[in-house]
């Protein structure tokens, strides 16, 4: 299986630590650069100058500065670039609202923030299954 670039955009370093953390060690995940918001999502996509080097999942923290994750999916939809490619919202706090706004926006799953080194390689495994066709 080849690996699969994921492109996180999160604002708190804590959650920017554990995610790097709990999966630096996937074979099947290559972790590009954070990005700490959505602005800054859309200078690092706007960097990568060959598509084939585009991630393969990107996933939003909801609440971020300057762009938050509903605004940036709704960005990213909108952008024949990077329209095809599946994006996800993740949340200390999912409720339905946020779920609602989510997937009519474009997200293929919404989702809330593990808090074990075990629930970040199942949402892993989740978004893939949701978000990704088997290659």
């Amino acid at each position: 299986m080849p690996k699969r670039k994921v492109l996180l955009a999160e604002d708190d370093e804590d959650d920017q630590r554990f995610f790097n953390e709990f999966l630096k060690n996937r074979e099947d995940i290559v972790l590009l650069p954070i990005a700490e918001n959505g602005e800054v999502l859309f200078e690092i996509l706007g960097n990568i100058t060959k598509d084939t080097d585009l991630p393969d999942l990107i996933i939003l923290d909801q609440n971020m500065p300057k762009l938050n994750g509903i605004g940036a999916l709704r960005l990213l939809k909108s952008d024949s670039r990077y329209a095809h490619i599946p994006v996800s919202i993740y949340s200390t706090y999912t409720d339905e609202e946020l779920i609602k706004n989510g997937l009519s926006s474009g997200a293929c799953f919404v989702v809330s923030k593990p808090v074990s080194q075990e629930g970040y390689h199942q949402m892993m495994d989740r978004l893939f299954e949701a978000c990704i066709s088997t290659v």
